[in-house]
């Protein structure tokens, strides 16, 4: 999901390390993904901690266990202290939002080509394909055992155009959950293989709320 906003940071002067979490392992779960981001990060500071989609439920848990500069959700789900993300989808009215908005755009049920796929071009799509994996179950059960935010700064960054966490919803829970207004940009779910450069000139610069062109 980074591979075309990593090389974007590391020209602008920045250490990217993204961690291929082992999201195919029964064995492993968010405890197991925080470990490994954790140990990624080591005496590192001045942390930018960027997740995107079910990420979003691994960061928080970082998050207490080393000091961060910033938080970005990046199309991610938000998760309160104690929840799992298979409960996630009842708690924030995110099915119902996704029937809404499939409804309104004219598109069917879920597919990975009409809610993941539909604005990613061709070629980035099959250099991807090799290393697509399922995500276990035990991803979804795990409880994110968090206290609170960190009291830094923490954004949230959706795409206009996301069908599988339409932007109304990514408002309406950062909203709620975080008190922040989401900023958005044109392109769906995985925002940053659509745009990634105005991804990344997001993450480097300070942006007022709302739309980011």
């Amino acid at each position: 999901m980074w591979s075309r906003v990593a090389p974007l940071l590391v020209e602008a002067g920045h250490e990217v390390i993204a961690v291929d979490l082992p999201g195919d392992d029964e064995a492993a779960g968010l405890t197991r993904y925080a470990e490994l981001v954790v140990d990624a990060i080591g005496s590192r500071s001045e942390v930018v901690v960027v997740a995107g989609s079910l990420g979003g439920f691994t960061a928080p848990l970082v998050c207490e266990r080393v000091p961060v500069r910033e938080l970005v959700f990046v199309s991610a789900m938000v998760p309160q202290p104690g929840e799992t993300a298979r409960d996630w989808w009842a708690n924030t009215g995110a099915s119902e939002a996704q029937g809404e908005a499939a409804r309104a755009g004219g598109y069917g049920p879920f597919d990975v080509a009409t809610y993941f796929l539909h604005d990613v071009d061709a070629e980035v799509v099959a250099e991807g394909e090799p290393y697509q994996r399922s995500e276990a179950d035990i991803a979804f059960e795990s409880v994110c055992d968090f206290t609170a935010w960190p009291p830094v700064r923490i954004r949230v960054l959706a795409g206009d155009d996301d069908r599988f966490f339409p932007v109304g919803l990514q408002r309406r829970v950062a909203r709620d959950r975080l008190g922040v207004e989401a900023d958005t940009l044109p392109g769906g779910h995985l925002l940053p293989l659509v745009q990634p450069r105005l991804v990344a000139d997001y993450l480097l610069h300070a942006t007022r709320p709302g739309h980011v062109s």
